[in-house]
């Protein structure tokens, strides 16, 4: 057999430990608790967006170390992260692995500005180049669309966002009126592209109906309190000041198992335990989760994220 050799060589694990030292000192230094939690849940995200991994009738793998987390700050504890392996179903190509490292973290009456800047100095303290925090593009979602393709994201007719990616009758057909569809493709066709291939670029302020756990933003309810950070093309970061309303929160995950059954996805349990802790109280808080290995992308400058694991 000739294919048991690792993916990468020890040069690109020294790299990786030194990244992850730089990490747990960044926290430490901002007095951020470590913590660990399950990587088997009886329960899963019933995002759309996300394919958990099944065990069996009644074990998830995790896809991310939220739900857990905030059982953690409902019960009082304070500013806290974890950097865990997490598991997402049909996830494999030059961004994405099915196996892969997050980050992630919550910091206790945070705004979206305050943890989008937290964020990014994480990022340029890993990276050892602090000058990306201060140089990074804050772009608010909606001009992203007036100024790149000069169209309102808001506004815009479904016919006048297919003929931006020039969609065909099959990718019409296919999307049909999901209007958050044609937003994501044009996003990540169209936009991101666009993106400086140097420095980072902050994307906040995403329509309401693509918050994920996210609140709605206190000053105008059409948008979410929800930013994304990409380097490049590189999506790094996607976090959010954290929704607090239980009844809105049951509402979200009974529209996405409603949005499951009409696209034939798997029906997943709602998580009980989670719902249960923001009924008691979830605080004030924002919370991040980043990609370590794309993180690690940047570092290496390498467009493939199969070369930065031991095995892929």
């Amino acid at each position: 057999m000739s294919n048991w050799r690792p993916a990468s060589n020890a040069d690109v694990a020294v790299e990786r430990a030194a990244m992850l030292a730089r990490t747990r000192l960044y926290f430490d230094n901002e007095n951020v608790l470590a913590v660990d939690t399950p990587a088997l849940s009886p329960s899963a995200p019933t995002d759309p967006h996300i394919a958990s991994m099944a065990i069996d009738q009644s074990a998830y793998l995790h896809t991310s170390p939220e739900f857990y987390m905030k059982r953690l700050l409902a019960d009082g504890y304070p500013d806290i992260y974890t950097i865990c392996r997490v598991f997402r179903d049909g996830e494999n190509g030059r961004q994405h692995l099915p196996e892969f490292t997050m980050i992630e973290w919550y910091r206790l009456a945070m705004n979206l500005d305050a943890i989008i800047d937290d964020t990014l100095q994480l990022i340029a303290f890993v990276l050892e180049r602090t000058k990306l925090a201060s140089n990074a593009s804050r772009r608010d979602y909606c001009n992203c669309f007036v100024d790149e393709l000069q169209i309102d994201s808001r506004t815009a007719s479904i016919q006048e966002l297919a003929d931006v990616v020039a969609a065909d009758q099959q990718l019409r057909r296919s999307l049909g009126d999901d209007r958050d569809a044609w937003l994501d493709l044009i996003m990540a066709t169209k936009i991101v592209p666009q993106f400086s291939t140097s420095s980072l670029t902050v994307v906040r302020h995403y329509p309401a109906s693509q918050a994920a756990l996210a609140r709605n933003c206190p000053r105008d309810s059409r948008l979410a309190d929800r930013f994304e950070v990409y380097y490049g093309e590189i999506e790094l970061a996607n976090g959010y000041v954290e929704l607090r309303d239980v009844t809105e929160l049951v509402r979200r995950m009974d529209n996405d198992l409603e949005i499951r059954r009409k696209f034939g996805l798997p029906t997943v349990p709602r998580d009980k335990h989670l719902i249960a802790a923001m009924d008691a109280g979830l605080p004030e808080c924002a919370g991040v989760a980043l990609g370590f290995e794309r993180l690690h992308m940047v570092a290496a400058g390498v467009n493939d994220i199969r070369k930065l694991v031991s095995f892929a």
